[in-house]
């Protein structure tokens, strides 16, 4: 697997799930990426921005009105460098906000203007991920075009077992590099309508 080449904009999103991101960035930069991070507010209570920093090589984004001499309307600058878009963990409110169109922060300014496959990788509580407005809102999203990895079984947060984990970071990176290589097969995608 090589990713010799490729621009990956990785979105986090604010679920406890966040604490496996730096491995994500050092996995996906190990492959040859270059990554871009954009950090939502919620996720700077579960990562350190430096630590993402270190290990991509690049500032992390974060304020919608920030500034950059290499991208002066940032929003559409990083949509336009991105060759892939990664959401991990995407939260119920990160799918929401998505679907509906919103561009309230950074990262769902940058998903309106993207032009490039877009990976997300739901990640809450099972009873979240059931629930019909987070079903809706994957249907819609899967029906747009978006590759929503499935969430894994196992303990969650709260201390409950159940469905509702993000893959782990190897799995998100071998979900990256199959999407590059075409070979999707033994990639679990979320199936959201039709026979299974």
């Amino acid at each position: 697997m090589s990713l010799q080449g490729r621009n990956i904009l990785f979105g986090i999103t604010g679920g406890i799930a966040a604490y496996k991101t730096p491995e994500i960035v050092r996995l996906l930069t190990a492959e040859g990426a270059e990554v871009r991070v954009v950090l939502t507010r919620a996720a700077g209570e579960f990562v350190a921005p430096k630590t993402l920093e270190v290990l991509s090589r690049h500032v992390v984004y974060s304020d919608l009105f920030g500034r950059d001499a290499e991208f002066p309307v940032l929003h559409v600058g990083l949509a336009e460098w991105a060759d892939l878009i990664l959401v991990a963990p995407a939260t119920a409110h990160c799918l929401g906000r998505i679907a509906g169109g919103l561009a309230d922060d950074l990262l769902t300014s940058v998903m309106l203007c993207a032009d490039v496959p877009v990976l997300l990788a739901p990640s809450m509580e099972e009873h979240m991920f059931a629930n019909a407005a987070v079903q809706a809102n994957v249907q819609t999203l899967a029906e747009w075009g978006f590759h929503l990895l499935e969430p894994g079984v196992g303990p969650l947060a709260s201390g409950a077992v159940g469905r509702g984990r993000m893959p782990e970071p190897a799995d998100l990176v071998a979900a990256v590099a199959a999407h590059f290589s075409g070979d999707l097969d033994g990639l679990k995608l979320l199936v959201t309508a039709g026979p299974t």
